[in-house]
């Protein structure tokens, strides 16, 4: 009779893994991953930017070129700022989607600072690499929106959402929803929609106050800014009380 050859364990089976019985090992995976290697690195919050992939600082006639470097400028001026706040840990890492533009002005502003900052990427079918300004140990790889939004926000002690897309504005609502139904305590957490002109264009605010979809105080559940420096003192007045 012929040796059966050992078979792999589970755990070691791709085809397993890959499959439709795998899907709960997978999401487990991408939620007990990230929270491993974010505790090795000892990061205890995070500041989210959020903005458009499509920021390029090379095309000078673009609405969203000069929100790239004033994005790099606010992750540089709050990292400088963090970098010594280390009771225990990393307070305040600058942290981003991982990608081009926006994220990738966060990131960049963040290693000019001299300090680290997170990438958490998505598969995509257009491939989306991640940005040269990440923290090689801090980047971060996911197949499932889900998670990796629990992750975008789950540390993160203030968000800043520069101009984008379907993207940017899907992370933003989804945010202050979060915030609107105490998901996430407004003490716990700083809401900064950041470039008037171009969010009064988009989202009309007051239409929906006045249209009884939200109240005067959901209003108030974040704040607009437009320049680097009043951002950064706005912010870190909002970060220190979280220390």
């Amino acid at each position: 009779m012929t040796k059966l050859e050992q078979p792999e364990s589970p755990y070691k089976d791709i085809e397993f893994l890959d499959s439709l019985e795998g899907r709960t090992l997978r999401i487990l995976s991408e939620y007990l991953g990230p929270m491993a290697r974010l505790d090795k690195a000892k990061v205890n919050s995070t500041v989210l930017f959020l903005g458009s992939a499509r920021a390029n600082p090379s095309h000078a006639d673009t609405v969203f070129t000069k929100y790239y470097w004033e994005a790099e400028e606010l992750a540089y001026l709050l990292a400088k700022w963090a970098i010594p706040l280390k009771p225990k840990g990393k307070n305040f890492v600058v942290c981003t989607g991982g990608g081009p533009g926006i994220m990738e002005a966060a990131n960049r502003g963040a290693q000019r600072a001299g300090g680290k900052s997170i990438g958490m990427n998505i598969s995509l079918p257009q491939p989306q690499d991640p940005n040269p300004y990440i923290t090689p140990e801090l980047s971060f790889a996911f197949h499932y929106f889900f998670m990796r939004k629990f992750w975008l926000v789950y540390k993160a002690k203030a968000v800043v959402a520069f101009p984008g897309g379907f993207g940017t504005l899907d992370e933003f609502f989804e945010i202050v929803t979060l915030l609107q139904t105490s998901k996430i305590s407004r003490k716990e957490m700083t809401l900064v929609l950041y470039g008037e002109d171009y969010w009064k264009k988009v989202v009309d605010f007051d239409t929906l106050v006045k249209a009884g979809a939200i109240t005067p105080d959901d209003r108030k559940i974040f704040s607009i800014c437009s320049d680097p420096k009043k951002t950064f003192a706005f912010l870190k007045k909002k970060l220190l009380a979280c220390i």
